[in-house]
């Protein structure tokens, strides 16, 4: 059973049977807008980038992986590629983008994997009908088991914004945890939440 995760819950990864989760996938789901105009409504694409950033134990930025880099330099995380629209006929219930992460294949030395988004034509979030993420053990192309959900769409505290920090993995005494943050950031752009993630999230 997933759970679904709140903004500032902190959860263990560990399955139902009590092992533990080194391969998981982070994947974003989200629509297109619908845009008022002379001959009615039509549909505007979403163009989101799914990110993450990995940090060493004194927060300094060791890797980002997004559309632009889609490997880490430890081959630990992969990108699935980057989704210029979302979903333009509903929501299908699949991941836009998907981002999958080996925690054995980590640098030893990464003390932080931390995952956000941006807007990246500049699209208000409060004017996107739906986004979730969802924590899952499995493939970009096979969800074995839901993990952990998170809906961040329809969040007022969300609105004037275009980008958010999702979430964090982090290791204490050995072992990796997640921290569901969920915050809007005024950052315009992908550099610039890293930093963000650095001074506030970690």
């Amino acid at each position: 059973m997933a759970i679904n995760l709140e903004k500032g819950q902190r959860i263990n990864l560990e399955k139902v049977n009590g092992t533990k989760l080194n391969n998981i996938c982070v994947g974003v789901n989200w629509g297109a807008m619908e845009k008022k105009g002379l001959f009615g409504t039509k549909k505007e694409a979403v163009d989101l980038d799914a990110s993450c950033a990995v940090y060493d134990i004194d927060k300094k930025n060791m890797d980002t992986v997004s559309f632009r880099q889609k490997r880490s330099k430890d081959q630990a995380i992969q990108h699935s590629g980057d989704d210029l629209t979302g979903d333009m006929n509903g929501d299908d219930g699949l991941d836009n983008e998907v981002i999958k992460l080996d925690f054995s294949k980590l640098n030893p030395a990464a003390n932080y994997v931390a995952f956000f988004i941006n807007s990246f034509r500049g699209q208000d979030f409060k004017d996107i009908p739906f986004a979730s993420i969802r924590i899952y053990e499995g493939t970009p192309t096979q969800v074995n088991e839901v993990f952990a959900k998170y809906d961040i769409a329809n969040d007022p505290s969300f609105a004037g914004s275009v980008s958010m920090v999702l979430g964090v993995f982090y290791k204490k005494n050995n072992e990796w945890k997640f921290n569901a943050i969920g915050m809007p950031s005024p950052d315009k752009r992908l550099e610039d939440t890293v930093i963000t993630i650095q001074k506030n999230h970690l």
